[in-house]
């Protein structure tokens, strides 16, 4: 396990002074990250919100190597610059012991990015894939993407008198990437620092790619306080919406287990993108959306229980 103090005492790698918003779930998510990192690091970030707050030229918060790429090839430039790092260092022009680490939103990696994700995991590059997950196109006018869940309401999935938010389900990406049989595989996010901060290590320390999905809130899009951040990250947890999890060696293990799973009303109570829920003629919305929630988590505990 981490401890903070060592972790507090390190040189930023990610640096203040950027163009996040206060509050902002991404800018925690890459500070957290790197902090994690034991060895020197390259990094690449596609496009998105990420990407366009820390990289207002001539500024930057990146403190090591950076490349910034395009929406969907972030896995694919990485999974470029790790096997040209192989190549030099088996010629012994490099010495140094290096890891690579992209970052993408939920858009660039649910969405426009998959197929260079999927590519980089079954060409077995050693990179580590960061999804910060902050639940639709934040950067562009917080349209929904397909990690958007049932009933938020988004610029392209407006709740009306007719319909409540988005109507489909979220897509259930880790276990996508789970498929894939990658090195190793996780869910996160930075309201448990501890846990995110151990599980970059495994990531790092994993012998071919990895992936960890980290749950983001966006006070802009998901409309609450920015001083809530990492309260509406907790409260992800305690209502099992976000289950903190891990695949390694082909097993699932649940890495925090709430002491009282809470109903997922304390978890929609808590943003406007929810707020239409609570007016509805009926309740089924959030029925439904609880039903959805507990049997993912259900399912959950039966595969750590007997994998």
């Amino acid at each position: 396990m981490a401890k903070l103090k060592e972790l507090a005492a390190q040189e930023e790698k990610f640096t203040g002074g950027h163009r996040g918003c206060a509050g902002c779930g991404a800018s925690i998510i890459a500070r957290q990250v790197l902090m994690a990192a034991e060895n020197p690091v390259v990094v690449g970030a596609s496009t998105g919100c990420l990407e366009v707050f820390s990289t207002i030229y001539p500024y930057t918060a990146w403190n090591v190597p950076y490349i910034h790429n395009a929406f969907e090839n972030v896995a694919a430039t990485m999974a470029g610059v790790e096997t040209a790092y192989k190549a030099l260092k088996k010629k012994g022009k490099i010495k140094k012991d290096l890891r690579f680490i992209a970052f993408g939103g939920d858009g660039g990696t649910y969405d426009i990015g998959i197929q260079a994700l999927s590519g980089m995991i079954e060409r077995r590059h050693r990179v580590l894939y960061v999804c910060y997950n902050n639940e639709a196109y934040m950067n562009t006018g917080i349209q929904r993407s397909s990690a958007t869940p049932r009933g938020a309401h988004t610029t392209t999935s407006p709740a009306g008198k007719v319909i409540p938010g988005k109507m489909q389900l979220r897509k259930n990406f880790t276990e996508i990437i789970i498929a894939h049989e990658p090195a190793y595989a996780a869910q996160a996010t930075f309201g448990f620092w501890n846990d995110l901060v151990t599980k970059v290590r495994k990531a790092l320390d994993a012998d071919g790619p990895s992936f960890i999905n980290v749950y983001a809130p966006c006070r802009l899009g998901w409309a609450y306080a920015p001083e809530k951040t990492v309260k509406v990250s907790k409260m992800s947890v305690e209502t099992c919406i976000w289950p903190l999890y891990e695949y390694q060696d082909r097993k699932y293990r649940i890495t925090v287990k709430p002491k009282e799973k809470k109903p997922i009303t304390e978890f929609l109570k808590m943003q406007g993108r929810f707020g239409h829920l609570f007016k509805w003629k009926d309740d089924v919305p959030i029925k439904e959306y609880q039903a959805e929630v507990d049997a993912i988590w259900e399912r959950l505990l039966k595969r750590s229980e007997t994998e």
